[in-house]
């Protein structure tokens, strides 16, 4: 798992790319998060021959998001996450990350 973040010099907006390796059995990948209103279809990431995830938003900087990856209807926390917030509503914890 791995997050690259890509600052804009004219845009207050910073490219943040979400990529999953070793998860080449699944068969779908979404980012769900606050960013997307926890949209489970929004933010697909986009399966590649050698096996990767990956998918590229544009999300405002200074701000904090928190996220998860739902995995062939399981969600899963990012372990290159920034920190992890509990959330009540689902009982455990969010990945986020702050820009």
């Amino acid at each position: 798992m791995a997050i690259t973040k890509k600052y804009l010099k004219s845009k207050p907006i910073c490219k943040v790319t979400f990529e999953l390796d070793g998860l080449g059995d699944a068969d779908s990948i979404v980012a769900v998060g606050n960013f997307n209103n926890w949209d489970t279809k929004a933010t697909p990431l986009k399966k590649y021959k050698n096996g990767k995830f990956k998918v590229t938003v544009d999300l405002e900087k200074d701000n904090s998001y928190e996220f998860k990856y739902l995995v062939d209807g399981n969600y899963i926390n990012d372990e290159q996450a920034d920190e992890y917030r509990w959330n009540d509503f689902a009982a455990s914890d969010n990945s986020v990350i702050n820009l």
